[in-house]
């Protein structure tokens, strides 16, 4: 559960910073940061599927017959935390490009809550 707030209150804390910085109507950021939401949305669902079922689950075939196999959903889950990883690339090359007077320290920001 700490989790899960704490990295609300970062997603907020970027977002009332953006805000202040007037970078929330930056359409890319904007766009990349809701697509970074929806990742990590989505990660959490995956890990619940793993916790739920284990790392190994029993597929039947129509015959009958069962095969032990690997959880696809680790699978799934390794694709989107790599592709979160890039959307947070994207992200920080975004507010790095933007103009000085644009981003505002929102930079130093992310950073620092990535270090937290």
């Amino acid at each position: 559960m700490g989790r899960k707030s704490s990295l609300q209150s970062q997603a907020d804390k970027i977002l009332e910073a953006a805000a202040k910085k007037g970078v929330q109507t930056n359409y890319f950021f904007t766009t990349t940061f809701n697509r970074y939401m929806m990742q990590l949305k989505i990660l959490k669902e995956l890990e619940k599927a793993i916790e739920e079922y284990g790392t190994t689950v029993t597929k039947v075939y129509v015959k009958g017959r069962e095969n032990l196999m690997s959880n696809p959903a680790i699978s799934e889950y390794n694709k989107t935390a790599t592709a979160a990883n890039g959307t947070v690339a994207t992200l920080m090359n975004i507010i790095k490009n933007l103009p000085a007077e644009e981003s505002g320290g929102l930079s130093d920001i992310m950073k620092g809550l990535m270090n937290e």
